[in-house]
């Protein structure tokens, strides 16, 4: 089946891109992404790991019904966390690629 000699560069493959793939979700704490409602009125900025770093609100809803505001508020959120799961899903995929599915890191 294996001699020792593959084995071992099966265990060093995994390990690498186990290491890999850790610095990838690393690196999507600094991914920022920008949900938007109500044409742009409402944005919400946001990074991939869901930290929020700005809510940006247009001066003329401030006047309007609260639960309209309430739910471009959400709308935006909710966008953003859309654009956050896409990124990160493109980015992990291009390292998973090639991986049976349903297989985790580590064995």
């Amino acid at each position: 089946m294996f001699n020792k000699g593959q084995l071992a560069g099966l265990m060093k493959q995994a390990q690498a891109m186990q290491d890999n793939l850790k610095k990838a979700q690393d690196e999507l704490a600094f991914v920022e992404v920008e949900g938007q409602s109500g044409s742009g009125m409402v944005k919400v900025l946001m990074t991939c790991k869901h930290s929020v770093r700005r809510v940006t609100i247009d001066p003329s809803l401030l006047a309007d019904d609260k639960d309209m505001l309430e739910d471009l508020v959400a709308a935006a959120f909710n966008d953003a966390v859309r654009q956050a799961e896409e990124v990160s899903q493109q980015k992990m995929g291009k390292l998973t690629a090639g991986l049976p599915p349903g297989m985790k890191l580590p064995f």
